[in-house]
């Protein structure tokens, strides 16, 4: 669901997750961000309420793309949401299988996302083959704010977003490495487990500053 010119296709795409407050969705419009991320999974300290995220979703600038993240939720209220337009593509972090997938894509035409924790290269290859229009690789159920080997996902072809670890000082290195479809950060950017409009700045900035070497 990209709504950027043709020009920038390649420029690496940035993810700011679990965004929770009017002052998190100011500074991404600032800073403008591809995608923004609302966790849904109620056991996440970064959890937001559906009305509580459409209301930042009315503050959101319509140039980003706004994310719903959940955790083995059901089908129907992911595509509930969707449609509702509280949120544009969904973000699968539990145990969803195939099965899962194909039904929900089958419930909505909005693009999914699935996320892999990545320990070994069999995870890798899971990931390469999901049915998922996009996939998110990661170091564990998400906003762990540790890395995973790299390694491990050198022969992954398909584009994905990279999360797990990320900060705007290793930004650029993941850029420069590995050339990710997106990067996905979250905890990264928190200062006492709130968003933090500096390390988001500091981040973004370290992103755009490695395309342009």
């Amino acid at each position: 669901m990209e709504r950027r010119g043709a020009g920038e296709e390649k420029r690496t795409k940035i993810k700011l997750c679990g965004l929770s407050r009017r002052c998190d969705i100011e500074a991404a419009n600032l800073l403008s961000p591809e995608y923004i991320g609302f966790v849904f999974a109620p056991s996440s300290r970064r959890y937001v309420e559906p009305d509580r995220a459409k209301e930042l979703k009315r503050l959101l600038s319509p140039d980003i793309i706004a994310v719903g993240v959940f955790v083995n939720d059901s089908p129907g209220r992911i595509a509930r949401l969707l449609e509702l337009g509280i949120i544009d593509m969904a973000q699968l972090h539990g145990q969803e299988d195939e099965s899962y997938i194909r039904k929900l894509k089958r419930m909505t035409q909005r693009p999914v996302i699935k996320a892999f924790c990545i320990e070994s290269k069999q995870d890798a290859e899971a990931a390469s083959e999901s049915s998922a229009d996009f996939v998110l690789l990661d170091s564990g159920s998400g906003g762990t704010g540790a890395t995973f080997d790299w390694s491990l996902i050198q022969n992954v072809e398909r584009p994905y977003f990279l999360a797990g670890g990320l900060t705007p000082e290793n930004a650029g290195e993941a850029v420069g490495r590995l050339h990710p479809y997106a990067l996905d950060i979250s905890s990264g950017i928190e200062t006492d487990g709130y968003k933090d409009r500096e390390k988001m700045t500091a981040f973004v900035r370290a992103v755009r500053k490695e395309e342009r070497r």
